[in-house]
C-alpha cells in the first residue's frame, strides 16, 4: 500500500488503466519467490549427498597414492629383473634355433651330396642333377645369412664346384656318344659341297628294346642339362654344327641330297650328290629336304620333354624342338629367303601365278615345322615373304632391269648398228589402247595412205619427215630402248604397284645412261672421234624414242600414270644436249690440231725460200690428211647432213686460217704468189675430196660438189686465188665499184691490203687503190 502510494505520489498523471497493469506485475512477482522457495528446499539434501561423495573420493584417492607408492618401490623392481631374464632367454633362443637350422641345412647339404653320388654312379642323371641344384641352393641360402658367416661355407663351395664340373664331364661323354659329327677338316672349304659330301651325323639314340619304356638315355642327359642351365650351350654349338655342315649346304647347293640310313643301335645321316636339273633348286626341293632333315632329328632327338620334374609342381612341357627352333629359326630362315625364295620370284609377270604353288608349299612346311614343335606362333618372316610375291616381283625386275641397263651402258661403244628411217625397235604390236578399257579415248581420224600424209593445203609430207635420219648406233643402246620397250610392255599386265615401279625404273634407265656413260667411256669419247659421233648419235636415237615413248603406253598403263605422269618428254633436251656437247667437244679438239699444223706454215711468208714453201706445203698435206681420216671415220656413221656440217665447218676453219694468214702478209713477190696460189689450188682441189659421207664413192659426189653450201668461206678463199693471179685491172674489175664478187667476199681495206702487197708502188697502183672503195 506504502509502495502504491509513493508510486501515485511521484506521478500524478497516471490513469487508471497504468495502474492495474502495475498492479498484475507485482502479482507475479509474488508467485516468483514462492517458486524459488520451493527449489531450494528440493535442493539442500541434494548437496548434503554430494558432500558425502566428495569425502568418499578423497579417501579412494589417498589409496590410489599407498599403492601407486608400494608398486614403484616394490614391484617395479621384480619386473624389471623379469623382464631382462626373459629377453636374455629369447635371445638365447633365437641363437639356438638360427644354429640348428644350419646345422639342418648342413645336413640338408650333406645329404644331396651323397644322393648325387649315389645317383651318379647309378646314371640317374637328372635325378643327380636334381640333388646337385639342391646343394647349390642349399648353399645359397646359407651365404645369404649375414653375420653368421662360416669357414666351412668356402669349402662346401668349392666342393660343389668341383662335383657340377664332374657332373658335367659325364654328361659330355654321354653327349658325345649320342651325337656323333664326322665333319672332314678344314681347310677353308667347310661350306663347300666336296666338305658337306664327306659330312655325317651318327645318332646314337635308337632306343634298344629294353629300354622303350623307361625311354632313351638321351632323355636323361639332356634333361640334366636342362636342369644344370647348361643346355642352352649344348644346343647353340649343336644348331650351328647344324646349320653350317647340313641345312645351308642344302639349300645352298642343288645336287646334294640327304641319305638318312637307319641301323640296330644308331642312325646315320649322309649326303649324296645327284645331276641338278637347275641351277638352283625348286622351294618345294628344298623345303622337302629340310623337313626331312627334321623328321629325322625330331624322331631320334628333339621330341625330348625338358620340364624339370619337382615335387608338387606342374610347369609347361617344352621339348627340346622348341628351343633349338628359337635358336636357329631366324638364321635358318634369312637363308632359305636369300637363296632359295629370292631365287625362285618370277623375272615375267605371265608366271606370277605359277608362284601360288611356292606359296602353298611354304605353308605347309611350316605347318610341318608346328607340327614338330620346331616352330611356334602363326606367321613368321619365310611366309610373310613368299605371300609378298607382288613388291618382290617388283623390286626383282627393276633390280634386274637396272642390272641389264648398266651392262650396256658400260660395253664397248664402237660395235654398231646401222639405223634407217624405216628402223624400229623389234617388240610385239601394242595390244589396241581401248581394247577392254573403260577409259574414253580420244578420237582420231582414220589413218591416211601409208606413204604420204595429207595437209589442208594439199602438200604432202613424206613418211619419214618425222624419222631419225640413217646413222649408225651402238648396238647395246639399241637393246638398251628394246629393254625400255619391254619393260613398259610388261608393266601393262602387271599390278599397279608393280606398273609404277616398273615404269620408273625405265625413267631411272635413261637417267643413269646421262649419268654413267659420259663418265665411264669420258676418255675414249675424247680420243676418238668415231667414238664421239657414235655417241652422239646414240642420244639423238634415245631422244628420238622418249618424245613418244610415253604417249605409246599412256593409256595401257595404270590410273595413276594415265593422267599425264606416264612421260619421257622432260629427259628429251638433256640427251640432245648431252649428245651435242660431246661432239662439239670432239670438234674442237679438231679444230685445234688444224691450227696448230697451219701454225708450222710460217705464216706462208717468203714462199721463194724452198724450205718455207716446203713447211707450207707440208702443213696443207697434213690438214687434208687429217680432215680426209676424219672424213673416213665419220663416213656412214653420222648421217649425212650432220657428216656435211662437221667436215665443212672443220675445212672452213682451215681455209679461214690461210686467207687470214695470207691477207695479213705486207710483201708478196710474184713468185710467192705463184707458190701460195699453188698451195690455194691444193686446197681448192684436194679438199672437196674429204665429204666422203656414204661408203658408195658414186653417190659422194653430190656432195662434193655441194662444198660451198657447207664451207662458208670457200667463195672467199677462190676470190683470194683469184686476187693471187689477177693484174691490177682484172682486180678492180672484180671489185665493180663494190657490187663485184670480190666486193662480196673482202672489204676494201683487205683489198687494197692484198694490192699493197702483190704490187709495186706505181701511179696504176695508186689509181687502182683509188677506184677501191
Amino acid at each position: 500500500g506504502s509502495l502504491v502510494a509513493a508510486v501515485l505520489a511521484n506521478s500524478g498523471r497516471l490513469d487508471k488503466e497504468d495502474l492495474g497493469t502495475r498492479i498484475g506485475r507485482l502479482s507475479r512477482r509474488g508467485e516468483v519467490c514462492n517458486m524459488i522457495n520451493k527449489k531450494y528446499n528440493e535442493f539442500l539434501p541434494s548437496m548434503q549427498s554430494a558432500e558425502d561423495l566428495v569425502s568418499q573420493v578423497d579417501g579412494l584417492s589417498n589409496n590410489i597414492d599407498l599403492l601407486k607408492a608400494g608398486i614403484e618401490n616394490e614391484v617395479q623392481r621384480d619386473l624389471n629383473v623379469a623382464v631382462a631374464e626373459f629377453t636374455e632367454l629369447k635371445q638365447q633362443l633365437e641363437r639356438d634355433t638360427l644354429v640348428l637350422s644350419v646345422l639342418r641345412k648342413l645336413q640338408e647339404f650333406d645329404t644331396a651330396i651323397k644322393e648325387y653320388n649315389t645317383a651318379l654312379l647309378e646314371k640317374k642323371y637328372v635325378t643327380a642333377a636334381q640333388q646337385l641344384e639342391k646343394a647349390r641352393s642349399t648353399l645359397k641360402m646359407l651365404e645369404s645369412r649375414k653375420g653368421f658367416e662360416l669357414k666351412i661355407l668356402k669349402a662346401l663351395g668349392t666342393e660343389l664346384t668341383v662335383q657340377t664340373q664332374n657332373m658335367l664331364y659325364h654328361l659330355g661323354e654321354e653327349w658325345q656318344k649320342l651325337v656323333v659329327w664326322k665333319i672332314p677338316p678344314s681347310k677353308g672349304t667347310s661350306s663347300s659341297l666336296e666338305s658337306a659330301l664327306h659330312s655325317e651325323l651318327h645318332l646314337h639314340t635308337v632306343p634298344a628294346k629294353e629300354e622303350e619304356v623307361s625311354g632313351p638315355p638321351v632323355a636323361s642327359v639332356l634333361q640334366a642339362f636342362a636342369v644344370l642351365g647348361e643346355l642352352h650351350t649344348k644346343l647353340k654349338s649343336f644348331g650351328q654344327l647344324l646349320l653350317k655342315y647340313i641345312l645351308k649346304p642344302l639349300i645352298s647347293y642343288p645336287p646334294l641330297q640327304p641319305f638318312p640310313e637307319e641301323q640296330p643301335e644308331v642312325f646315320i645321316l649322309r649326303f649324296k650328290a645327284e645331276e641338278p636339273h637347275l641351277e638352283h633348286s625348286s622351294p618345294m626341293e628344298v623345303f622337302a629336304k629340310i623337313k626331312l632333315i627334321f623328321e629325322v632329328l625330331h624322331k631320334y632327338l628333339l621330341n625330348v620333354p625338358l620340364e624339370q620334374p619337382v615335387e608338387h609342381q606342374e610347369e609347361s612341357r617344352v621339348t627340346l624342338a622348341e628351343l633349338l627352333g628359337d635358336m636357329i629359326w631366324e638364321e635358318l630362315s634369312d637363308c632359305l629367303i636369300q637363296n632359295c625364295l629370292v631365287n625362285s620370284i618370277p623375272t615375267n609377270s605371265s608366271k606370277l601365278e605359277q608362284y601360288i604353288e611356292v606359296i602353298k608349299s611354304t605353308e605347309e612346311f611350316e605347318e610341318a615345322l608346328k607340327t614338330m614343335q620346331f616352330l611356334k606362333g602363326d606367321t613368321t618372316d619365310l611366309l610373310k615373304y613368299a605371300r609378298n610375291v607382288n613388291s618382290h616381283f617388283a623390286n626383282k625386275k627393276c633390280q634386274d632391269v637396272i642390272v641389264a641397263a648398266r651392262n650396256l651402258m658400260t660395253s664397248e661403244i664402237h660395235n654398231t648398228v646401222k639405223i634407217t628411217p624405216d628402223s624400229c625397235v623389234t617388240l610385239p604390236n601394242l595390244p589396241d589402247p581401248g581394247a577392254g578399257d573403260d577409259l574414253k579415248m580420244p578420237q582420231t581420224s582414220k589413218p591416211l595412205h601409208n606413204d604420204v600424209v595429207d595437209l589442208e593445203n594439199g602438200t604432202k609430207l613424206s613418211q619419214h619427215t618425222f624419222s631419225l635420219p640413217t646413222c649408225r648406233i651402238s648396238s647395246s643402246v639399241e637393246k638398251l630402248m628394246e629393254l625400255a620397250y619391254q619393260t613398259l610392255l610388261e608393266a601393262t599386265d602387271s599390278t599397279d604397284q608393280c606398273c609404277i615401279q616398273l615404269f620408273y625404273s625405265v625413267r631411272n634407265i635413261f637417267q643413269l645412261f646421262y649419268d654413267v656413260v659420259p663418265t665411264y667411256h669420258k676418255e675414249n669419247l675424247q680420243k676418238f672421234p668415231q667414238l664421239a659421233a657414235i655417241h652422239h648419235n646414240n642420244c639423238m636415237y634415245i631422244a628420238h624414242h622418249l618424245l613418244t615413248l610415253g604417249h605409246q603406253f599412256r593409256y595401257r598403263l595404270t590410273n595413276i600414270l594415265c593422267n599425264g605422269a606416264a612421260t619421257f618428254v622432260d629427259l628429251v633436251p638433256g640427251f640432245r644436249r648431252l649428245g651435242m656437247e660431246c661432239f662439239l667437244a670432239q670438234m674442237r679438239v679438231q679444230k685445234g690440231e688444224i691450227l696448230e699444223r697451219l701454225s708450222s706454215a710460217r705464216n706462208f711468208s717468203n714462199m721463194d725460200d724452198e724450205e718455207n714453201y716446203c713447211a707450207a706445203n707440208k702443213a696443207i698435206r697434213q690438214v687434208l690428211h687429217q680432215l680426209k681420216r676424219l672424213g673416213k671415220v665419220w663416213q656412214d656413221v653420222l648421217p649425212v647432213n650432220v657428216y656435211c656440217k662437221a667436215m665443212g665447218t672443220l675445212l672452213n676453219t682451215a681455209l679461214t686460217e690461210i686467207i687470214t694468214r695470207i691477207a695479213a702478209l705486207e710483201d708478196i713477190s710474184a713468185e710467192d704468189a705463184d707458190r701460195l696460189y699453188s698451195l690455194c689450188r691444193i686446197m681448192v682441189e684436194e679438199g672437196p675430196q674429204v665429204f666422203t659421207p656414204l661408203p658408195e664413192e658414186d653417190k659422194n659426189k653430190k656432195y662434193q660438189e655441194e662444198v660451198p653450201v657447207y664451207v662458208q668461206k670457200w667463195m672467199t678463199f677462190k676470190e683470194l686465188m683469184i686476187i693471187l693471179q689477177a693484174n691490177l685491172q682484172e682486180i678492180v674489175d672484180q671489185w665493180a665499184d663494190g657490187k663485184g664478187p670480190l666486193a662480196a667476199e673482202f672489204s676494201a681495206a683487205e683489198v687494197k691490203s692484198l694490192i699493197r702487197a702483190l704490187f709495186q708502188n706505181t701511179e696504176r697502183r695508186a689509181a687502182a687503190l683509188a677506184r677501191i672503195k
